[in-house]
């Protein structure tokens, strides 16, 4: 009986984040060793460094972006306005790291073991909550759309090749 109340209590813990809904993002110092250099893993971080998006937080800072959100309605900065700092932010938990891997990909607490594995395949990556392939767009229409006050158009496979990493296309 002992045995069986410890094997049932080893499942509650060792359970993936993902599957209790508690994926949790763990920002991009997890992401940068591996995706720093072509031997690794890609050079998706050498990449995102150079993109607008790794300074997204810092454009709120601006007296430019106040008034946008002043424009908007809001009382606030825009680096205190939750509408502009949900998509300036991954997570909104380390604004510094701007918009992140995981802006992309998905929270990685329960993917970044499996997606570290030299062996393991697209389907167990995004199994694990890795999102991948057509599923990106979406990731990026969520901020990239109409709501956003400096929307002009979004061409989605243009602006992939701006940001294409590690060899991928969609």
């Amino acid at each position: 009986m002992k045995k069986l109340a410890l094997s049932i209590l080893a499942v509650f813990i060792a359970v993936p984040a993902l599957v209790l809904g508690q994926n949790k993002y763990v920002g991009v110092k997890q992401c940068m060793p591996c995706h720093k250099t072509e031997k690794l893993g890609g050079t998706a971080y050498v990449v995102w460094e150079k993109t607008p998006h790794a300074k997204a937080f810092d454009a709120l800072k601006t007296k430019e972006a106040d008034a946008i959100a002043t424009k908007a309605g809001s009382t606030k900065p825009a680096a205190e306005t939750a509408e502009c700092v949900t998509c300036h932010v991954t997570g909104t938990n380390k604004p510094e790291e701007g918009v992140s891997c995981e802006a992309c990909h998905g929270a990685g607490s329960a993917y970044k073991a499996v997606h570290a594995k030299k062996d393991a395949d697209d389907k167990a990556k995004a199994g694990a909550g890795m999102v991948m392939g057509d599923a990106l767009k979406k990731a990026c229409t969520d901020c990239h759309n109409e709501k956003s006050p400096n929307f002009k158009s979004f061409d989605y496979a243009k602006m992939w090749e701006k940001i294409a990493h590690s060899g991928k296309k969609i």
